[in-house]
């Protein structure tokens, strides 16, 4: 079987794996945010918390325990780092520097998970568990929360009430991202991850030298990693270490894991709102810009430029040869269009074309399928940015899903899309005319440029992956980066819950002749358009002065 073939299979198979569990998980979930009862388990939770689940929140008060309980984990998280030298279970090592702990507590409350340390060599088993794990599920848990309470405001009226923030999270954990995640570990050990709390030992010599290993809760912690979309590893290799990532098979299966929350929740967003149809077509614009891209990675990957990629039958350089290009592409599209960030190769190493397509998904906004809720809420904005363009060409005022599209809502709209390319280009613009952060660029030229591009627009995005060029652990650089990571996160909620409010305190438009039908594949097609227009038109330049100079000039 060649290895073109191969890539080909394995997108056919993960395909079918989503489309079987696109269902289920997903009238699971509808059903998970609408009920009104409580396990026991989260009463139990509410009632250690002070929170009473049955209060429902307008948009301001919604808004708030979202800002309060980030904060709350940005600062635990913080100083669990700085103490870790006095823990047990630290593995011998010493407590992080403030910027560098300023830089982690920021990028995994924040759903990013840019890491700008070495795993293995900096934390222990107490902040790797107590801290990061925790973060991954309640971080992933307050996106989908977010989510869920834009859907309310669809499917709501006259009231401004988005339900429970609290409730939204508990449930998140504990019905949604546990479960999923338990299974998931069970099936990653049973393929050859480690899970356990071993010490540092030595493995062997290597060129006269000890090589050292230390264990860890490495199958649960990949398993949340990728299901919540987090993206940070334990190991500095990431997925693309054996004992994250052992086989092909674990390798299609994380790339699972980390789409099939983020596409399932558009079949909960058309349970809730009422007509599943809206949510097939939220689904179709995702999986055309997902497979689109996929496939055009693949080509840039496997075209033969020159005899060396021509005798090694593609670009193997910076790729495990466990997975090739196929599952290397797939997995490379699926991280930078997810807000996940886990890497099974190392992006800096693809064409010029090839990191171009990586950085490309990240400036889409991560909504194809995008993170676990922040892929769902960014495409809802984009499908609200869509109406109005088509209210603009027809004459009409922009409706979607029987609410109104007046100046307060495309104002929010607006605001939203233009943070996250503000961060990007002004810290980018920033760094390289400043004269410190450019010592930290391997490489000179379009690619050293495309370093410092690709390093904000991960952290402003809150995916997490990097060029793996770049030195980002200094003090410019961990503190701005750490900075794009929560401006990145929580500016955008802030636009989110606010439309959200104004749409459910209004009342439902009856349907008529002129109304644009957002459950046809036209609609679709105007989404995905707006989408591709937009973004191109924000970054072509950047990107012309990376990637694509790189790209052209190979």
């Amino acid at each position: 079987m060649g290895p073109v073939l191969a890539g080909v299979l394995q997108l056919l198979a993960l395909i079918a794996a989503l489309a079987l569990a696109y269902r289920p998980l997903g009238d699971y979930m509808a059903k998970v945010y609408s009920s009104d009862k409580h396990w026991r388990v989260e009463k139990w939770i509410y009632k250690g918390i002070g929170a009473n689940p049955e209060t429902e929140m307008r948009w301001p008060a919604y808004l708030r325990g979202v800002l309060a309980f980030s904060a709350v984990g940005v600062l635990f998280l913080y100083l669990l780092q700085r103490l870790q030298g006095v823990l047990p279970g630290s593995l011998g090592f010493s407590s992080i520097d403030p910027d560098q702990a300023f830089n982690t507590a920021a990028s995994f409350v924040t759903n990013t998970n840019w890491q700008s340390y070495y795993g293995e060599q900096a934390m222990g088993h107490v902040v790797q568990t107590a801290g990061l794990a925790v973060q991954n599920f309640v971080s992933a848990a307050v996106g989908m929360a977010v989510a869920v309470a834009l859907v309310r405001g669809f499917a709501r009226s006259r009231s401004g009430e988005l339900g429970n923030f609290w409730a939204d999270l508990v449930r998140g954990v504990v019905r949604v991202l546990l479960p999923l995640s338990v299974v998931a570990a069970i099936v990653l050990v049973a393929c050859g991850a480690i899970q356990n709390f071993s010490g540092i030992h030595e493995v062997g010599q290597f060129m006269g030298g000890s090589q050292q290993w230390n264990g860890g809760a490495v199958a649960s912690t990949e398993a949340i990693k990728e299901v919540g979309t987090n993206g940070g590893g334990i190991f500095n290799a990431n997925s693309a270490h054996p004992f994250e990532n052992p086989t092909p098979f674990t390798n299609l299966f994380e790339i699972f894991l980390l789409l099939v929350i983020p596409f399932s929740l558009t079949r909960t967003f058309g349970v809730m709102v009422g007509s599943v149809k809206q949510g097939y077509a939220i689904l179709a614009t995702m999986a055309t810009i997902w497979v689109g891209f996929v496939a055009l990675m693949m080509w840039t990957e496997f075209a033969h430029h020159g005899p060396a990629f021509e005798m090694a039958g593609g670009a193997y350089e910076g790729k495990e040869v466990r997975f090739g290009i196929g599952g290397s592409s797939i997995f490379a599209t699926s991280t930078t269009l997810t807000s996940t960030g886990a890497v099974n190769s190392f992006h800096s190493s693809f064409t010029g074309l090839g990191g171009g397509i990586t950085m490309l998904g990240m400036m889409l906004g991560e909504i194809a399928p995008g993170g676990v809720g922040s892929g769902l809420y960014g495409m809802l904005i984009m499908a609200i940015i869509a109406v109005f363009i088509a209210g603009l060409m027809v004459g009409r005022t922009p409706e979607y899903l029987g609410k109104k599209i007046s100046t307060r809502e495309i104002k929010l709209a607006a605001c939203y899309i233009l943070i996250t390319p503000a961060l990007v280009l002004v810290f980018t613009a920033a760094a390289m005319a400043l004269p410190t952060p450019g010592n930290s660029m391997t490489n000179s030229g379009a690619h050293g440029f495309s370093e410092i591009l690709y390093a904000y627009t991960s952290a402003s995005n809150n995916n997490g992956s990097a060029f793996a060029g770049l030195n980002a652990d200094t003090q410019w650089f961990n503190s701005t980066l750490g900075i794009a990571m929560l401006l990145g996160r929580f500016v955008p909620m802030v636009f989110v819950l606010a439309l959200a409010g104004s749409l459910a305190e209004q009342r439902p438009v009856p349907v008529t002749a002129g109304t644009l039908r957002t459950e046809k594949p036209l609609f679709t097609g105007l989404l995905v358009g707006a989408i591709l227009i937009i973004t191109g038109l924000t970054y072509f330049p950047a990107l012309a002065l990376g990637p694509l100079a790189e790209g052209l000039a190979a």
